[in-house]
């Protein structure tokens, strides 16, 4: 076994060492992604500004005249632009959110615009570290650090150019929840509603300790170079240290009962622990980095986390409670019962401190964190909740009359 990479799952994982880097390049299938080109640097809240910045992003629905049916739905740390739909070429996995979004759903096509963009620094056709520079190189390890407030200002240019000046919804989960306060925060004109889940305020020191032990793992790797691996050959790239940084992660994103309940003490099939095997918790580990080296990249995951640990909604602003004190939008808080990583006490902070939050709904699931993105049926009815409402009824004629199902 190559120990230069995770083994793959006996079951239906791709045979053979993965590549370099699981990012979109150029001359990769598009799929349903579109662009959107940032005219002018981007500004960075660090200092200096990131030249040729480009968002992929997907939509589903169409826009009404007014532009009054906008939703915009923000992903989490190594999800994508790809909420809804099957995986195909140029999405490696099916849409993490499909359940919530098409006739008929939460988010219903029928009449609400969706807007999902990868994420500034992400690898999924957005502008990161495996992107070119302007002058054709790749960003690789020189690609500077972001911040929440970087990437809400990239994604605000790519509402101006869709001509969405106020969205009737902002939503968002953990990583995506910070991007989503963060919007309503910067831009509290723009956001009718907001939907924050199993997010905090301000990453915690629990929480950066964690992502600290990734970050330690992955620059660790001697396939790492700096962050200097994109063009490197199969099975060259740090993927020791992402698949590292995976099972730290995931293990924290689960539920510790449901872990118990599904694994316990019981070896792996055909496997002796005590002689060297593994157990079923271990696998389950090992397959999920399997997965992950293959579609996503190890810089990006380098920069996504950063930005995580350095979310602080309070920076400069005098403090959390005065930030969150900005957020004009209809607002509903929730967080997921058995979150270790997340706890309900940060979500008690967002909504006592957000004056138009009613309380934190309580998701409940055996799942940990990965609740949000699991118990669809429960974050659907605080979709609609929110949603309810939010046009009149000749607006909602109208978008009833002007709008159907088809990807525009």
């Amino acid at each position: 076994m190559n120990p230069d990479w995770p083994a793959p799952s006996p079951a239906g994982a791709p045979a053979g060492p993965p590549p370099a880097t699981g990012a979109w390049r150029e001359g990769d299938p598009a799929g349903r992604r579109r662009w959107h080109h940032r005219v002018g640097d981007l500004r960075l809240e660090g200092g200096g500004r990131l030249p040729g910045v480009t968002l992929a992003f997907e939509t589903w629905g169409r826009l009404a005249p007014d532009a009054s049916n906008a939703v915009l739905v923000l992903h989490a740390l190594t999800g994508d632009s790809h909420v809804a739909g099957e995986a195909g070429p140029g999405h490696p996995t099916p849409g993490w959110w499909d359940a919530l979004v098409g006739p008929g759903s939460a988010l219903d096509t029928d009449r609400w615009f969706v807007v999902a963009p990868n994420v500034l620094g992400g690898c999924q056709g957005s502008t990161g570290p495996a992107s070119p520079r302007p002058d054709g190189r790749l960003w690789a390890g020189s690609f500077p650090r972001l911040t929440q407030r970087d990437q809400v200002l990239a994604e605000s240019g790519l509402a101006d150019v869709l001509g969405i000046d106020r969205w009737a919804l902002v939503v968002g989960g953990s990583m995506g929840g910070m991007r989503a306060l963060e919007w309503a925060v910067s831009f509290p004109r723009r956001v009718a509603a907001l939907l924050l889940l199993a997010c905090p305020a301000v990453a915690s020191a629990d929480q950066i300790a964690w992502t600290s032990a990734q970050l330690h793992a992955i620059r660790a790797d001697p396939h790492w170079r700096g962050g200097d691996y994109h063009d490197a050959g199969p099975g060259r790239g740090p993927h020791t240290g992402l698949g590292v940084a995976r099972r730290i992660a995931h293990t924290t994103y689960r539920g510790a009962e449901e872990l118990e309940a599904r694994f316990g003490h019981r070896p792996q099939d055909g496997e002796v622990p005590r002689l060297g095997g593994r157990y079923q918790v271990e696998s389950y580990l090992d397959h999920q980095a399997a997965k992950l080296v293959r579609r996503f990249d190890a810089a990006s995951y380098v920069v996504l986390c950063e930005a995580m640990n350095a979310h602080d909604i309070g920076r400069g602003r005098g403090g959390t409670r005065a930030a969150l004190g900005r957020v004009g939008a209809r607002t509903l808080v929730a967080g997921v019962d058995s979150d270790r990583l997340y706890p309900l006490s940060q979500q008690e902070e967002l909504a006592a401190g957000i004056p138009a939050a009613d309380g934190v709904r309580v998701i409940a699931s055996p799942f940990g964190h990965d609740g949000f993105l699991i118990e669809t049926e429960q974050v659907a009815a605080l979709v609609r909740e929110l949603l309810e409402g939010g046009h009149d009824a000749r607006g909602a004629r109208e978008l009833r009359g002007s709008t159907n199902s088809s990807n525009a």
